[in-house]
């Protein structure tokens, strides 16, 4: 299996997928009760991030057709709907969400899995491929 998409780019989406899971709900019901503490807690909740999300969305929102049904059928190889020997039956369902509805919902449906960066992850070791040094200045 050769995928369309590039190593690099399913390890950015792979780490901004990680930076999303970890927002959490803003739920500091008093900012001011010590500033210094607060900006490292405000940092990590959804309503000061939502660039992670819209970045996210963007990397998505940009890949070719193909290479955005390859990212969905790697997320569900991951997750256990398929695996490694049935990659054409993967990349199949992925064909038909995105024919049945539009590439948004495929775009959807991967931001909407709540372990995205493991499945993905996962996809990528179901075929013996890794993010380890990728992007790494040597």
């Amino acid at each position: 299996m050769e995928l369309t998409v590039s190593l690099d780019t399913l390890c950015r989406i792979i780490e901004r997928a990680r930076e999303l899971e970890a927002l959490v709900p803003a739920v500091d019901p008093d900012d001011s009760s010590n500033p210094t503490d607060d900006k490292d807690m405000d940092v990590l909740e959804e309503e000061n991030n939502a660039v992670v999300e819209e970045e996210l969305r963007a990397l998505l929102d940009d890949l070719a057709e193909d290479e955005l049904n390859e990212t969905y059928a790697l997320a569900l190889v991951g997750r256990g709907s398929f695996d490694a020997s049935e990659w054409d039956d993967a990349l199949e369902a992925a064909a038909e969400i995105a024919e049945d509805a539009d590439e948004a919902a495929l775009i959807d449906g991967l931001l909407e899995m709540p372990m995205l960066a493991a499945y993905l992850e996962a996809g990528l070791a179901a075929f013996d491929l890794s993010c380890n040094g990728v992007g790494q200045i040597s």
